[in-house]
Formats: structure tokens, C-alpha cells, sequence
């Protein structure tokens, strides 16, 4: 019981630490993204609005909702092998 409280505790560590690096990762590199296109495109106006809305938009993407399973599938792994170990 004990061994299995220290997975749920540094798991849980882990894979928060993960979901927040990618987190970090994705919207930087859309924000990038959107001042890129900004740039090229020679788009007349406020740059910072531009990006602004072109986040809100990201955070509402499919690809942002994705990223939570970055929690999802490790439990559900761990939970079929212990599953497959222990009662088959």
C-alpha cells in the first residue's frame, strides 16, 4: 500500500512537471507562431491584440484539450499492467 502511494505521489509530480513543460512549450511556440505570421503577412494594426486573440483561440483548440492526456494514458497504462499482473 505504501509502495502504491509513492507512485500516486511522484507520478503525480512527474507527470505534473511534464503537462506544465509541454504546456509552456506549445503556447510559446504558438505565440511565436502568430507574431510570425503577424510579421509576414504585413498586417496593419495592433500586434499585441492580434496575438492576443489568436491565444484565446488556442486555448480553446482541440490541441490544448489534448495535452491532458498527458495524465490520462500513463494511469490508465499503469492501471492495466497491474490489472493484467494481478488477475490474469
Amino acid at each position: 500500500m505504501i509502495a502504491l502511494m509513492r507512485l500516486l505521489i511522484f507520478g503525480g509530480i512527474a507527470l505534473g512537471v511534464l503537462y506544465l513543460g509541454l504546456s509552456w512549450y506549445f503556447r510559446a511556440a504558438h505565440r511565436e507562431r502568430m507574431e510570425r505570421d503577424w510579421e509576414a503577412a504585413g498586417r496593419p494594426g495592433n500586434r499585441d491584440a492580434y496575438v492576443a486573440e489568436g491565444m484565446a483561440q488556442y486555448e480553446r483548440s482541440l490541441r490544448h484539450r489534448l495535452l491532458w492526456l498527458v495524465f490520462v494514458l500513463p494511469v490508465m497504462a499503469v492501471g492495466l499492467i497491474i490489472w493484467i499482473t494481478n488477475f490474469n
